[in-house]
C-alpha cells in the first residue's frame, strides 16, 4: 500500500464509520470513551452533505451508539453487522448462554481483564492485563467450539471478541449500499483495528476507498497483518479534523491530512 494522501471529496460518496479508534479515541474500558464536543453535530452535518448517505459500522451495540452520539442518530449497524434498527432479533446460537460463566471467571480470575457481554456476543477486554491475553483466545477458541453454530473468534486491539458467524462490517456496508439513499454512491470506510478488514475488503471491491485509521493494526498476539486498506491516516484526532473538513469543502480539491502508507 502506497497512499500519500486521503481521496479528494466528492459529492457523491457515502460514508461509513467506525467509531472506537475513529470517532473516538481507544479508552482503558469501553464505557471509558470520551466523545468530543459538537461530534454529534459534525455527524449531522456530514449526513446532510452526503444526502443521508452516512453511517456507523462498530462492533458495539445499537443501544451504546445511540447512547454515546445523542442527538444524532445516523443510520447505524451494531455488533458488526448483526443488529439493525428495525429487524428483529437473531436467534443465538445452542450453547450460547453457557459461555457467560467460565468467560466471568477467566476476568475474575486475571484482575485488569474485563468481560463485555453483547446481545449476540461477547469481549474479553485485556488491556488493562496484557499477559493475560494469550489466555483469553485460548479460552475463547475452546468456548467457540461447543457452539452451534460455532461462534467466531476475532482477536482485535487487546481484545478478543466471541460473536455470531454470517455477518461482518463487510457485508453491514453492502447491505446500506443496496438500499437509498446509499444506492449509487462510492462507499468510504475508516477503522482503525482486524475487525475493519473486511470492510476494506468490500468497499475495496466496490470501488471505493478504504481509510486505516492509526499505526499497523495488531492484535496482540504476534505481528500486525497486512491491511487493505488503501489510505491511512496517522490518529483518530487527525482522522476528525479530516472529517470536520468535509463538511467545509464544496468542491473536490486540495490533498487531505493522511499519512504515509503501508
Amino acid at each position: 500500500m502506497a497512499a500519500l494522501r486521503l481521496p479528494d471529496p466528492r459529492p457523491d460518496w457515502a460514508l461509513f464509520l467506525d467509531v472506537d479508534g475513529c470517532l473516538v479515541d481507544i479508552a482503558p474500558t469501553p464505557d471509558a470513551v470520551v466523545v468530543e464536543p459538537g461530534l454529534p453535530a459534525l455527524l449531522d452535518r456530514l449526513a446532510v452533505r452526503f444526502g443521508g448517505a452516512l453511517a456507523l459500522v462498530s462492533g458495539r451495540p445499537l443501544a451504546e451508539l445511540e447512547q454515546l452520539f445523542h442527538p444524532a442518530r445516523p443510520a447505524a449497524a451494531g455488533q458488526h453487522g448483526l443488529e439493525w434498527r428495525g429487524r428483529p432479533p437473531l436467534p443465538r446460537p445452542e450453547g450460547f448462554e453457557a459461555l457467560d460463566a467460565p468467560l466471568q471467571a477467566f476476568a475474575e480470575a486475571h484482575p485488569g481483564v474485563l468481560l463485555e457481554r453483547k446481545s449476540h456476543g461477547f469481549a474479553l477486554h485485556y488491556r488493562a492485563a496484557p499477559a493475560a491475553g494469550a489466555g483469553a483466545l485460548a479460552l475463547a477458541r475452546r468456548l467457540a467450539a461447543t457452539t452451534a453454530p460455532e461462534l467466531r473468534v476475532m482477536p482485535g486491539k487487546m481484545v478478543v471478541e466471541l460473536r455470531m458467524a454470517g455477518a461482518d462490517k463487510g457485508t453491514a456496508i453492502r447491505a446500506f449500499m443496496e438500499a437509498p439513499p446509499f444506492r449509487g454512491r462510492v462507499p468510504v470506510f475508516a477503522g482503525d483495528d482486524v475487525t475493519d478488514e473486511d470492510g476494506f475488503a468490500m468497499v475495496n471491491a466496490m470501488g471505493g476507498h478504504s481509510i486505516r485509521v492509526g499505526p499497523d493494526i495488531g492484535s496482540g498476539h504476534g505481528a500486525p497483518p497486512a491491511s487493505a486498506a488503501r489510505w491511512t491516516v496517522p490518529d483518530a484526532p487527525g482522522f476528525r479534523r479530516w472529517l470536520a473538513g468535509l463538511v467545509v469543502m464544496d468542491e473536490p480539491a486540495g490533498e487531505g491530512a493522511g499519512g504515509p502508507g503501508t
